[in-house]
């Protein structure tokens, strides 16, 4: 009858040993050998060791052996050669160069079967390195620097109406969404189900646009709005007007607003000259970021109205 060989550990290996069989961050083959060889110090034989870790008897022997041989560095698997890669660092670094600096004939940006016939390669070898390296090539970002010679100063007094704003005083962010489409589907959609998202036709009928005034309070996120076929001047005054009897009149009115020829016109100016509580805040030109009643917009879009369907300019502004 065959005999496992007797395994003796230290206090420190011991310690070792326990510590792998249970963080959480070892691979859980290598936790699996450290409690092999912990459960062989006390003594188990190795049948009843591999029904206690769920493991082949003839793996607890060699785990064992290998412990008794190499120690706690024998637990790491031998790196294997596998086979040489098919793409070189050399031609990695030509598909990257000309993925980034060349472009290809009669297009704008290469796609990995354009790139892989150019270069005489497969398309997934293209797809796997650009992957490897973070490269999208039919992804482009927009931006636009703002001009504004104030910018600084702007940007400093609307932040800090934002972070600290004064006592005794509302502060609003305002601006008009335009032209907002009262879009009806041509045909009914089919509804959301398991396995199948919910469809709509691609076309629609135009039945009129809307115009949302809107003022968010940034203190409490509570909105001041109204709907207007047009934007004109006139309508941005008769918002003034329904923001002037919805706050106290004890108290200032800040209100933060885009460069709109609108909320400049000499009507609108005479307006606030009469009305000494408003005060005015215009962000930077090319930085309507900076009004958070953008991202109140963003949201009623994309959560009430892009996948709506409304039969009339009505329904719209009931929905909104």
């Amino acid at each position: 009858m065959r005999v496992a060989e007797r395994i003796e550990l230290d206090a420190s290996t011991d310690r070792e040993l326990r510590i792998l069989a249970k963080r959480r961050r070892v691979q859980a083959r290598v936790q699996q050998r450290a409690r092999v060889i912990l459960l062989a110090a006390e003594g188990w034989r190795n049948k009843d060791i591999a029904v206690q870790v769920e493991l082949d008897r003839r793996q607890v022997a060699l785990w064992r052996r290998r412990f008794i041989e190499g120690g706690i560095q024998a637990f790491q698997d031998a790196s294997r050669p596998g086979r040489t890669p098919s793409v070189t660092p050399e031609l990695e670094a030509r598909i990257v160069n000309t993925t980034l600096h060349e472009t290809p004939l009669a297009a704008t940006h290469w796609s990995t079967r354009t790139l892989a016939a150019h270069l005489g390669l497969s398309a997934t070898t293209i797809r796997r390195v650009w992957a490897r390296n973070g490269l999208k090539p039919h992804l482009r970002e927009t931006f636009k620097l703002s001009r504004d010679p104030r910018f600084v100063d702007k940007l400093h007094d609307i932040v800090g109406l934002y972070l600290n704003p004064p006592e005794h005083a509302l502060v609003f962010s305002c601006d008009e969404k335009s032209q907002i489409q009262a879009l009806d589907r041509t045909q009914p959609g089919l509804p959301l189900k398991p396995g199948r998202a919910g469809t709509m036709t691609h076309d629609y009928k135009r039945n009129g646009t809307t115009t949302l005034f809107a003022a968010l309070n940034v203190l409490d996120g509570t909105v001041i709005s109204m709907c207007q076929p047009q934007h004109r001047h006139e309508e941005w005054l008769q918002f003034l007007r329904l923001i002037e009897r919805k706050t106290p009149k004890r108290l200032t009115v800040h209100l933060i607003v885009d460069n709109y020829a609108t909320h400049k016109h000499p009507e609108v100016q005479r307006w606030l000259a009469k009305h000494p509580r408003f005060v005015m805040h215009f962000t930077p030109t090319s930085a309507s970021w900076l009004n958070m009643v953008e991202r109140f917009f963003r949201d009623i879009s994309e959560r009430r109205i892009k996948r709506d369907s409304f039969a009339s300019v009505a329904e719209l502004q009931r929905a909104i």
